[in-house]
């Protein structure tokens, strides 16, 4: 398993920023990839998916530990993928939001395809911190 973590700072409240993370519905708007996002009965959410042109529909146990403020979940069938998304309050007005995630990369790429070895790795980083941007941009503007 390969470990991948990013960090934006956003400018908004910690509660604000948390309450972003939560509306799982948002996830199409900023997390690449996601035509769809739903939260389940028990802690599950279920993604819409498109990447490397396929098309895939996975589950995901999500727990919370909302007084560390913080998100973990664990894909449940393949590609076994697992994360966290951590908030710390900078300021009253400023939060750094944490994500990490762990991934196999031959599974990532058995499963949407995509390049090989380092260039893969790359290609993951530049696409969580895009989304950690997109998270940013949707939390500050309020929507």
């Amino acid at each position: 398993m390969s470990t991948l973590e990013e960090h934006v700072d956003v400018s908004v409240p910690l509660d604000r920023a948390w309450e972003g993370l939560h509306r799982i519905e948002d996830y199409p708007r900023f997390v690449a990839g996601v035509r769809d996002a739903r939260a389940e009965q028990a802690g599950r959410t279920h993604l819409d998916i498109e990447a490397g042109g396929r098309s895939r529909e996975i589950e995901a146990e999500v727990s919370d530990r909302r007084e560390q403020h913080v998100v973990e979940w664990r894909t449940t069938g393949a590609p076994d993928l697992a994360g966290s998304f951590s908030l710390q309050a900078i300021d009253d007005a400023h939060t750094r939001v944490q994500a990490r995630v762990e991934y196999d990369p031959g599974a990532l790429r058995d499963a949407f395809g995509g390049p090989r070895g380092f260039a893969q790795a790359t290609a993951i980083e530049r696409l969580v911190r895009s989304d950690l941007e997109h998270f940013k941009d949707c939390v500050e503007q309020g929507r």
